[in-house]
């Protein structure tokens, strides 16, 4: 048993010493590096897929930095009461993003409602909006869960896989302390969400979808995912009804997100048809 238990040692995930990476004098927290380079590709990402559907990129430009800090204040509120330990890093604590705690729920609910709100100002056609950035955001999701990793946060449960992540004992939940491998969750959420990525691509490539379809496919895959991994983690989360929040949270969107692409395929406009909401709209070439 000692020998087993040694040997998934050996094949296991090592983690980074600190959540920091040192570039000649600067020294930078890998988890908002992490997240910054999420942000720039999503950015990118949501510019061509908006020039796609035949609309300008400058749309983009000019909603992304409010939609960003929208996103990032719901992720870290959205948190603070769904996770955050009040008693231990009390109100100081509140405001240290760099150091973790930063939910997609709040993030994507954040810039949802700066996305309405500006849409709604610039007459801009919101489903589409939708639609251009919800492979953007899951790829973003990808980047960033890598954060976790150097912040040794948000793993699952002990296992003796050959991929099991190495954890150091300060970083460990007590009743775990002589576990030294968990499931390494940032790297399934992060490889689950590069698939997710590649099918939203594919489907939106291959199927006459209709206005919104792609953001709903994107709820129902992603929650779907994050249902199973929610029940895979040890860290401290609300719960109800003795089970995570999130976890039943994830199960709501996932059913929300299926009859929502649904109704969208009976009542929503076909992609590249403008509105008379939209003068300046063009169609696309599909």
């Amino acid at each position: 048993m000692m020998s087993e238990r040694l040997g998934a040692v050996v094949a296991s995930i090592p983690s980074p010493s600190d959540g920091d990476i040192s570039i000649g004098p600067l020294n930078l927290h890998a988890y908002g590096l992490m997240l910054a380079i999420g942000v720039l590709v999503a950015v990118k990402v949501a510019e061509t897929r908006h020039a796609r559907y035949g609309r300008d990129p400058g749309e983009i430009d000019a909603i992304a930095v409010w939609v960003i800090v929208a996103g990032v204040i719901g992720a870290r509120v959205y948190h603070l009461f769904t996770g955050y330990d009040w008693d231990e890093d009390g109100i100081t604590g509140a405001f240290k993003i760099w150091t973790g705690g930063l939910s997609i729920w709040g993030a994507v609910i954040g810039g949802l409602v700066a996305l309405f709100v500006l849409a709604r100002r610039r007459g801009l056609p919101v489903l589409v909006l939708m639609d251009s950035i919800a492979p953007a955001v899951v790829l973003a999701q990808a980047i960033g869960r890598w954060g976790n990793w150097f912040n040794q946060e948000l793993f699952g449960r002990p296992t003796d896989l050959p991929w099991g992540l190495e954890i150091d004992v300060a970083h460990r939940p007590a009743r775990y302390v002589t576990e030294p491998t968990f499931h390494p969750t940032f790297l399934y959420e992060s490889l689950y969400c590069l698939a997710i990525f590649a099918v939203l691509l594919v489907v939106d490539q291959r199927r006459e979808l209709r206005r919104g379809q792609v953001f709903a496919l994107y709820v129902a895959l992603y929650t779907f995912g994050r249902f199973w991994l929610e029940l895979l983690r040890v860290d401290p989360a609300s719960e109800l009804f003795g089970v995570r929040f999130n976890a039943l949270f994830s199960a709501a969107l996932c059913v929300f997100g299926v009859v929502w692409f649904i109704w969208l395929g009976r009542h929503a406009e076909p992609v590249g048809q403008p509105t008379e909401s939209e003068p300046g709209s063009t169609e696309t070439a599909r």
